[in-house]
């Protein structure tokens, strides 16, 4: 109170001390001044009389504020206290109504238990059971009455749990066909009719089917499997009677989810790296070598026939008649020049006759060494994996050991076809060198005689 006196005075001071400012330039005569001074004061004590019944009622008011909360404070105390009495007597009352509830069931908690175990165990089995995808939604009972029920089952909750169960039983040995919506691997939805295979497998337009039970969607496998597999499932489902050989999945999926990760012939094949596609080179190079060979030969071995039945008229284009061409030239010759003359004509020949037959042979050879090779350093990656990384995961070392079985794999089937190969074209061109000799020594022969003669 006495702060807000000073307060006053000293407002009340400054404004007298303005006000006889501004009359002091205004007045002209003592008198005038005084009497202004006197007016101004007696407004001036107007004024703070006002201001300090304007105080005193914000005082009043504020003291009003402040019995009304404490009244308030002292209401909300007496209805906590009330509160607190009164969840202490629910509690044991709480108590009480479950010793009653626990008296009045007697063995009926059992059953309780008994029943959530089932429902349980049934959800776990239906939820993911691929008869959800023809029937949605029949898992909602079974997930309320295994984590959500906490009284006793009546009659109606009973007879859902025992037909929920008896409808898994009786679908498991039915071949059932539906319609439903598919995911497809790119996110897009098609309707199609799904022929389901017990609770074991689903077939689609795609082929397999697997039903995602966390999102309630039947989507095709990322990769279907080997193509037999594929074609009795695709039979299966056009097959509208009789008995249909088919590849049933007996773990409800598992097998089909690990026969994706199985590698196929192509994935194989690149497991070779750059020593599997070596192979493969010297593999088609050899072929169409060997293949170019028995075409060549082929055809010189017509012209060789052609030529037998007309001696007489050796053409250039074939090896014989080029060998009978010398003989012509060399009739009058005796006959260890003439035998000599037709030897160098064959050796002539022969280049012509073998060439490319000693390349199939050496890429026959050299397959599977290469094959080799990419053992080595399948293997040698393979320490080097272990080093680095230890044994702990099998998938590290996996690349490297593959790439070490394939190209061993990759260098005996190049080798097999080419030796093939090799062993056809070989005889051929032996014929071929067997028919010249032949004519040669004739030849050589009849010329001796006519000497002789």
């Amino acid at each position: 109170m006495k702060n807000v006196l000073k307060t006053l005075l000293a407002a009340a001071t400054v404004s007298v001390l303005a006000t006889t400012g501004a009359v002091a330039q205004e007045a002209k005569t003592l008198k005038e001044l005084l009497e202004e001074v006197q007016q101004n004061r007696v407004s001036q004590a107007r004024i703070n009389e006002q201001r300090e019944a304007e105080f005193r009622s914000e005082r009043a008011d504020k003291q009003a504020l402040l019995r009304r909360a404490e009244a308030e404070l002292r209401a909300e105390q007496e209805r906590g206290d009330r509160l607190a009495q009164q969840f202490a007597d629910n509690e044991t009352t709480l108590t009480e109504k479950e010793i009653e509830l626990d008296n009045a069931t007697g063995t009926l908690g059992e059953m309780f238990g008994v029943v959530r175990q089932a429902s349980s165990e049934a959800y776990g089995r239906i939820a993911t059971s691929i008869v959800s995808a023809q029937y949605p939604g029949r898992d909602e009972f079974l997930a309320r009455m295994s984590e959500e029920s906490k009284g006793l089952p009546n009659i109606g909750e009973l007879e859902d749990l025992w037909f929920a169960l008896q409808t898994e039983m009786t679908e498991s040995g039915q071949v059932a066909r539906f319609t439903t919506e598919v995911v497809s691997l790119d996110g897009g939805t098609t309707t199609q009719e799904v022929v389901r295979v017990g609770t074991f497998n689903l077939i689609g337009d795609e082929g397999y089917l697997v039903y995602d039970d966390e999102n309630d969607a039947v989507q095709p496998l990322g990769r279907q499997p080997d193509g037999y597999l594929v074609d009795s499932a695709f039979a299966l489902r056009g097959a509208n009677s009789g008995l249909v050989p088919f590849y049933a999945d007996p773990s409800r999926g598992s097998i089909l989810g690990l026969l994706k990760q199985k590698a196929t012939l192509s994935e194989r094949y690149h497991a070779g790296g750059v020593v599997g596609y070596v192979i493969t080179g010297m593999l088609a190079i050899g072929l169409l070598i060997g293949l170019y060979k028995l075409i060549t030969l082929t055809l010189v071995g017509g012209k060789i026939k052609s030529q037998l039945n007309n001696p007489d008229s050796p053409s250039s284009s074939n090896p014989l008649g080029r060998i009978l061409a010398v003989y012509h030239e060399n009739k009058t010759a005796d006959a260890e020049n003439l035998e000599l003359k037709l030897d160098e004509a064959i050796l002539r020949e022969l280049p012509r006759i073998e060439a490319g037959i000693n390349v199939i042979k050496i890429f026959a050879a050299i397959a599977p060494l290469l094959g080799l090779l990419g053992t080595v350093l399948g293997m040698i990656a393979t320490f080097q994996t272990i080093t680095l990384f230890g044994t702990g995961d099998p998938r590290m070392m996996a690349g490297s050991i593959s790439m070490a079985l394939v190209t061993t794999a990759q260098g005996i089937i190049a080798a097999l076809p080419l030796i093939l190969m090799h062993s056809i074209v070989a005889s051929r061109s032996k014929s071929i060198v067997h028919v010249l000799d032949e004519q040669t020594a004739g030849i050589i022969a009849t010329h001796a005689e006519t000497e002789q003669a």
